[in-house]
């Protein structure tokens, strides 16, 4: 291997085709999936459907099927995180689909996150705030799923996006900001 991380080096032959570094790759990056997993699902209700494991599968699955340029490990755990927040979004519109439940209480964005016995209609409400969210800022939205549903660092963030950790950091408070102002209750009557 060269000077550069071996999952970077794997990512970069993996895409030009090379399968036997996919199957030398996945064992490296699963406990990572694994752990984004069982962060993004932090707030779920306790009988939720899906698992951690379900969800490293689909996500593993849904990256394997990418024809995603890898540029290095940061931009592959980005991407994982955009593909476990979108299954968890899908997961809930399903699950809302079944029990065709009445309006759901809109709460802050960390509430969202972290607890509620109703966290797949949060789950959709943070996603809708975060795509009203890329409307007027996509790179706030991004910061926003990157530290949320990625677990990632400002650092990393701001790799990802090539910006400062300052400005990662001062666009995470005012997105923050903006989504608690979006899913707070007193906004969800007058949306």
């Amino acid at each position: 291997m060269s000077s550069e991380e071996p999952v970077t080096v794997l990512l970069r032959q993996w895409s030009e085709g090379n399968q036997e570094a996919l199957d030398r790759l996945m064992p490296i990056v699963y406990a990572q999936l694994r752990k984004l997993a069982a962060n993004s699902l932090k707030g779920e209700r306790p009988n939720h459907t899906l698992r951690a494991t379900e969800l490293v599968h689909e996500a593993y699955l849904r990256l394997v099927g990418s024809e995603t340029p890898w540029q290095n490990r940061v931009h592959f755990y980005a991407v994982a995180a955009t593909v476990l927040r979108h299954i968890l979004v899908d997961h809930a519109k399903a699950n809302r689909r079944h029990k065709r439940g009445g309006d759901a209480e809109k709460i802050p964005l960390d509430e969202a996150v972290l607890v509620g016995p109703e966290a797949s209609s949060e789950v959709m409400s943070l996603d809708e705030a975060l795509k009203r969210l890329a409307l007027t800022d996509a790179r706030k939205s991004r910061i926003v799923e990157l530290t949320f549903f990625g677990g990632m660092t400002l650092e990393e963030i701001a790799a990802v996006l090539n910006v400062s950790d300052k400005t990662v950091h001062r666009d995470l408070r005012v997105a923050k900001a903006w989504l608690h102002r979006e899913l707070s209750p007193e906004s969800a009557g007058s949306a």
